[in-house]
Parts: structure tokens; sequence; C-alpha cells
């Protein structure tokens, strides 16, 4: 497990995937906000969830956050679009309802970053979110990134487009946590 202040990031367990599939994926509003892909209907156990375990993989690490004080479940994180040859990767987190709002974006941005630059030797790592995604901002500002520009336009989100915006952090501009 690699742990940051109040999480952990952990391998997915089976008991896992349909809380996140429940809380996080048939959220529409909420996953058609966090996806480029559009939503479709998954059935419960179905092979195709976003959360079913799978094999581990040059090109993704998926990890579930869990929140140490209570050992409890709090969402999901990964590494994606790892590009071994480029040394990059992008990042994402999702939380449960119950978990937004607790600061713990930080934490899991820099866990994160510890597993892309220790961990995978990465040289650089890129976050897209929404412009209005204030609480991912200011976590990956917090863990150091740099706004490095804004996409107009650039996302169908539920109805509407809406802007994105890209940061990025380089390995030697990463502080670790002591």
């Amino acid at each position: 497990m690699i742990r940051s202040g109040s999480i952990g990031l952990r391998a997915r367990h089976e008991s896992d995937v349909q809380v996140l599939q429940s809380e996080l994926y048939d959220d529409v509003v909420t996953r058609s906000r966090a996806d480029s892909r559009p939503w479709q209907p998954i059935a419960p156990g179905s092979t195709h969830s976003p959360y079913t375990i799978a094999e581990p993989s040059d090109g993704a690490a998926c990890f579930s956050v869990v929140e140490l004080s209570a050992q409890e479940l709090a969402g999901e994180a990964l590494l994606w679009g790892i590009d071994s040859h480029n040394r990059t990767a992008h990042l994402g987190i999702s939380l449960r309802p119950d978990f937004r709002g607790r600061n713990l974006g930080t934490d899991i941005v820099r866990a994160l970053c510890e597993y892309g630059f220790v961990v995978r030797g990465l040289q650089r790592l890129q976050i897209e979110t929404l412009s209005d995604n204030l609480p991912m901002i200011k976590a990956a500002a917090r863990s150091g990134f740099t706004l490095e520009g804004t996409l107009r336009r650039s996302a169908w989100v539920y109805g509407a487009f809406a802007d994105e915006v890209i940061l990025g952090l380089l390995s030697e501009e990463w502080k670790p946590q002591s």
C-alpha cells in the first residue's frame, strides 16, 4: 500500500467493485463529468464495469483509495495513458459521495505522484479536468502541479460544452512528503 497523509492506495478488491460501480459509475451526471466517453448503462456484475479487477497493465495502474483511520473504501485513483518511452502518464481520482469535501484529494494526488515518480520512474504527470472542478485543481496545485493551459469548450458534459484545464508536474519539481 502507498500511503499519504490520511489515505492509502491499494489493489482493487472484489468487494470494492460493486460499491464503486453503484456510487461512482451509476451516478450519471458525476460520471459524465469524470470521463470523456459517453455514459452507458452497465449491469451490476458485468465484466464491462470500469472497476472490474484486471490483470496488471503497462498502460494503466488502478487503485482503490482507503481512508486509513476507518480502513474504509473512499474511491478510486489511477495513472492512465502511461507512456514508458516518454515516461509520462495522466492521473485521475474519483471519490465516493460520503468522502467528498474531506480534503482527501491532495493526499491521493501526492500518493499517485509517489507511485509515478518513485515506483514507475516517470518524468511527467498530467491532469486534465473540467475548469470548474475546483477541488481537483486545488489538490493538484497543493501537490505542486502547474496550470499549463485551458482547452476551451473541449468537453461535452451532460448536454453542454465545458472548458478543460491541463495541469502538469515534472519529476524534478515534485517534493515528496516527509
